[in-house]
């Protein structure tokens, strides 16, 4: 797609810090975050997809973890939720 391949290790390095993020019980604000990450990246991967012309099919992957990780934070147990008032 014609990224330069220093935005791509950033990316990864970015999520496998959000993945770690995600698995450690605790830091409910870094969660949330690394849940806003994956959203941002996945949609993305997915415009960019569009936008260099690759089918509908092709997408699916990117479809696929934005709705996993919607779903995955929407039914997280209210005690890991942080809740403003």
């Amino acid at each position: 797609m014609g990224y330069p391949f220093y935005l791509l290790n950033i990316l990864e390095t970015w999520k496998l810090l959000g993945v770690l993020v995600l698995l450690i019980p605790k830091f409910l604000i870094l969660k949330e975050w690394a849940y806003v990450g994956f959203f941002f990246a996945m949609s993305g991967a997915f415009i960019s997809h569009l936008a260099v012309g690759h089918s509908f099919a092709e997408n699916v992957p990117s479809l696929i973890l934005i709705f996993s990780k919607v779903l995955s934070w929407y039914l997280m147990p209210p005690e890991r939720k942080i809740v403003l008032n």
